[in-house]
Formats: C-alpha cells, sequence, structure tokens
C-alpha cells in the first residue's frame, strides 16, 4: 500500500509518499502546480509498486484541479473533510502548523482509514458551472440589497417615501426596477413639486413610453400630490442630484448583473432536454429565485 497525500495550497502542493509500517518512501516535498510538475508526478504515482492511494484535503478551490488531473490519469484519488484530519491524531499538546507536518499526519490519516476512503468523481461540468453560478448570485444579490437600503437612505433626504408608490414588477429584460428608473429621472422631489400637474403628466407620460413602462393618468396625479406634500430634507442642487442619480446607476447596475446570471443559471439548467429528468431536478436547487428590492 502506498499513501500519496497532497498537502494543497495556492500556487504549490506539498507531496509525501508514506507505506505502513512507518516506512517512507518520499519525505515532503513541493510540487507546483504547473502542467510540466503535475504530469511528473502522475509518473510517479502510477510508478510505484503496490496498491496506490491519493489524499487530499477539501481546500477552499485549491485541490479541485489537482483531484481532476489526477483523476483523468487514471489514479484512484479522494478528498477528506478537513476537520477528520484536523481531530485525527490530536493527542499532542503542542500543535505545529507546516506544510511539511500536515502531510505526514494526513498520510497517516491515510493508511489508518484505507479501507474507508472514498474515491473522488469530478463534478459534470453543468453541475459545477451551476454551484460557480449560484455562488456567484448570492454575492450579487448582496450587494443588490446593499446598494437598494443605499438609495432609499439617500431618498429619505430629498424624495422620502417615493419608492412606496410604485409596486410594479420589475422589467423583464433587465430586472430594472421603476421607481429606480424614476429617480434617476427626478431625484428630488421639487423635480416634481415645482411642475404643474399637467407639465407634469406630458413629462411623465414621455419618461414612461421612452422607458417602456405603463403610463396612468392617475398615478401620475398621484405621483404629484405627494411631491407637494412631501418635505425634503435638502435642497435641490447639482450635487445633491447627481448623488441619487448615481446611486440609482448603481442599484441598476447591480440588477442587471443578479438577472444575467439567473437567466445564465436557467438557460444552463435547461440547455439539455434529454438530462431533463436526471440533472436539472437535482440541480434547480441551486438556482436562487432573485429578492425582492
Amino acid at each position: 500500500m502506498n499513501a500519496v497525500v497532497i498537502d494543497v495550497s495556492k500556487g504549490k502542493s506539498t507531496i509525501a509518499i508514506l507505506r505502513p509500517q512507518g516506512i517512507v518512501v518520499a519525505s515532503p516535498y513541493d510540487v507546483p502546480h504547473t502542467d510540466k510538475k503535475l504530469k511528473e508526478l502522475a509518473v510517479t504515482i502510477k510508478n510505484l509498486r503496490g496498491e496506490t492511494r491519493v489524499v487530499m484535503e477539501a481546500t477552499g478551490n485549491y485541490y479541485e484541479p489537482i483531484a481532476r488531473f489526477l483523476h483523468e490519469q487514471g489514479i484512484f484519488v479522494s478528498v477528506v473533510n478537513p476537520m477528520l484530519i484536523k481531530d485525527f491524531g490530536g493527542n499532542t499538546l503542542r500543535k505545529p502548523k507546516t506544510d511539511k507536518k500536515d502531510a505526514i499526519k494526513l498520510a497517516l490519516y491515510t493508511l489508518t482509514y484505507w479501507l474507508d476512503l472514498k474515491e473522488y468523481k469530478p463534478l459534470e461540468d453543468l453541475r459545477k458551472s451551476l454551484k460557480m453560478l449560484n455562488r456567484q448570485y448570492i454575492q450579487a444579490d448582496k450587494v443588490k440589497t446593499m446598494l437598494n437600503n443605499n438609495l432609499i437612505s439617500q431618498l429619505d433626504l430629498t424624495f422620502p417615501g417615493i419608492n412606496k408608490l410604485f409596486t410594479s414588477s420589475a422589467r423583464p429584460q433587465d430586472e430594472h426596477l421603476k421607481w429606480v428608473d424614476f429617480v434617476q429621472e427626478f431625484p428630488h422631489r421639487d423635480d416634481v413639486a415645482n411642475l404643474t400637474p399637467n407639465v407634469f403628466k406630458k413629462k411623465y407620460q414621455r419618461w414612461c413610453e421612452k422607458n417602456g413602462y405603463y403610463y396612468r393618468n392617475s398615478k401620475a396625479d398621484e405621483i404629484h400630490a405627494f411631491a407637494r406634500k412631501m418635505v425634503s430634507a435638502v435642497s435641490v442642487s447639482d450635487a445633491i442630484c447627481l448623488i441619487i442619480k448615481q446611486a440609482a446607476s448603481m442599484l441598476n447596475a447591480a440588477l442587471e448583473n443578479a438577472a444575467a446570471l439567473h437567466h445564465e443559471m436557467n438557460r444552463l439548467a435547461f440547455s439539455v432536454r434529454p438530462m431533463k429528468e436526471q440533472v436539472v431536478d437535482s440541480l434547480c436547487h441551486y438556482i436562487k429565485k432573485p429578492a425582492e428590492v
């Protein structure tokens, strides 16, 4: 039995090879993550006598390319939870932390649990792409929520409560929200209140037609009356208007980004019809519904 352990880190891995009874075939040494060096490592592993198993910890995304490469070379690879290694042999008071000591500890774990090791199977590309997209979408959704709250906070000074007047759903093509686009055009309550009702109606109607939003006279009257009733905390100025417009622009960019990621997840999940029942059902749980903002 040959326990080949790989302690993976960014840019390099520490390799050690042990056999039962503490026989050291190869003391810990470093291998850079280059195509040439990894091919040399694969040849070294294949040339070992007897049954060989490669074990590494699931360390973020670092282990994935190495595990996949060795698996494709026909080598048995097992990826274990780092917590199992941390708890293994933890009866010493001194706990040094070096790549070489970690490699030896991982080798001892491998030989101890040899029969329990499960072979690594790379995620199919479709499933992996969906996982990556979902991870990115979650981050985009957080940014979207943060920018949404920021814009509302700024509007509390210039046009408080205007966002609550719009209840229409997001625009399908880019997930823009009507109230966000509206405050880009009318960032301060004075931009509405200082106009006569008829002038505002005409301006609002042109804006709706230009941006693909439904226009209603009653809504225009409601917005105008609301603007005249509200009190702003700051006077209208170029600087204040710029702040609101930029905040709205940033939120729109975040909405577009999240929408693009969500659209791509849907496209990938439903792109392969023959796999629909087996794959799509197991993958669609990665698709996170866009949060209401």
